[in-house]
């Protein structure tokens, strides 16, 4: 990762468009950049704002347009050798407060089609856009969370971990910072610890800073890319457990990949399938109706089989399906073909 170009400015801190601190959890490139980022932050001088909304000012969308549109998007990786392209001519909805999923098998591109969506990866065709303006490069109105468990400073508490994005932004004084990072850290348990470093914390629980520092963000959207995939089974259930818990206290925007069936029927309420090399949108299910405690019912089985064979299955067709809604509060509806 290469910073923007930074200098100092009448005892402040200019930066390059605004855009050095590219996302509020994305994992450093080195030690000493991030050193050079918090020696830039320690001078400038806190900027107390308004406290900032979950949602998207009224007038920036219209009643039942999406938040986050995807439009015939497809994204190109370009080498010396070759063109690759990791996903094709994609096209998306998210409704503001919906659990948004990505789900495909390794190497379909949802993981790069998330990281269009925050600003980190350009598309090659088509647009991305938040509130119907496009999307230009990453912005403290998507945050994500990464699967990785080295996303946090080693240096810094928990506390300051999840203070750090909201000075660096500017976004909030100092003391409003420290009051939003306890808020937080007390809504994914982690009061007890904010003054310890992270490597004293497990896995499981450096997740749950990451997720705490994203939310402290209030962005208009959360981007999660597998964040419990390293965790083992009982840690990732009780990670589950504890993001629903949150989503049903906050309606937060979600947007989350995974590669588990399971996971994506028990954390989305709408599903997105992607078929592989290059990914393509083959599907939109509905899974509104299942939840933490669906798992070995008749009607998620039949679920989870129906999307195991619109992963592995080639339509005889040859046309992707789509079982889509206007809004995320609408009832499933059949699949449809889709020219």
């Amino acid at each position: 990762m290469r910073w923007p170009h930074v200098f100092a400015q009448d005892g402040d801190v200019a930066l390059s468009r605004g855009s050095w601190l590219r996302s509020a959890a994305e994992p450093y490139a080195s030690l000493a950049e991030a050193e050079l980022a918090d020696r830039l932050v320690s001078r400038a001088h806190p900027v107390p704002s308004a406290a900032p909304s979950q949602a998207l000012p009224s007038h920036a969308v219209k009643a039942g347009a999406a938040l986050l549109e995807v439009d015939q998007v497809s994204i190109d990786y370009v080498t010396e050798e070759r063109v690759l392209r990791a996903t094709h001519q994609v096209s998306l909805q998210v409704h503001a407060a919906e659990r948004f999923v990505l789900l495909g098998a390794s190497g379909c591109g949802k993981s790069t089609l998330l990281k269009a969506m925050a600003g980190f990866v350009p598309v090659s065709e088509g647009e991305i856009r938040l509130g119907g303006s496009p999307v230009q490069g990453p912005g403290p109105d998507r945050v994500m969370v990464f699967q990785e468990f080295d996303q946090l400073p080693p240096w810094k508490s928990v506390r300051e971990n999840v203070m750090f994005p909201l000075l660096a932004s500017r976004r909030t004084s100092k003391a409003e910072a420290r009051e939003r990072a306890d808020l937080y850290l007390d809504k994914v348990g982690l009061s007890r610890f904010a003054d310890v470093h992270p490597h004293q914390l497990s896995g499981g629980m450096k997740q749950r800073v990451a997720i705490a520092r994203a939310l402290a963000m209030h962005p208009q959207v959360l981007l999660m890319d597998e964040p419990f995939a390293a965790l083992d089974a009982l840690t990732r259930r009780r990670m589950q457990e504890e993001l629903m818990a949150l989503w049903d206290e906050l309606r937060f925007t979600l947007v989350f990949v995974t590669h588990s069936i399971e996971e994506a029927l028990v954390v989305g309420s709408r599903v997105a399938i992607l078929s592989p090399h290059p990914g393509r949108l083959r599907a939109e299910i509905n899974a509104h109706a299942f939840g933490l405690a669906s798992g070995g019912s008749a009607e998620f089985e039949a679920a989870h089989q129906r999307i195991h064979r619109l992963l592995f299955d080639e339509d005889r067709a040859g046309s992707p399906l789509v079982e889509s809604t206007s809004s995320s509060n609408q009832p499933p509806q059949a699949l449809r073909r889709v020219a």
